[in-house]
């Protein structure tokens, strides 16, 4: 005799507590499947067009002769 799993009558098949949880099953499948894909693609950052605010008018370093 080969075991192949556990097989479930098919009445329970065709039940609504299967069905939900079966819909269950697959809604969280594709949220893994959508939260694995982003992580693997890479960051795009968008380029700020002006300089502004995120720059310094002075050195901060320990060296005042740096280069700004």
């Amino acid at each position: 005799m080969i075991h192949t799993g556990i097989l479930l009558p098919q009445e329970w098949l065709q039940t609504e507590w299967f069905s939900v949880l079966a819909t269950f099953v697959a809604i969280n499948t594709l949220i893994y499947v959508i939260l694995g894909v982003i992580k693997i693609i890479p960051k795009f950052r968008l380029r700020r067009a002006y300089r502004g605010a995120s720059r310094r008018s002075e050195t901060r370093s320990i060296h005042p002769d740096a280069p700004v």
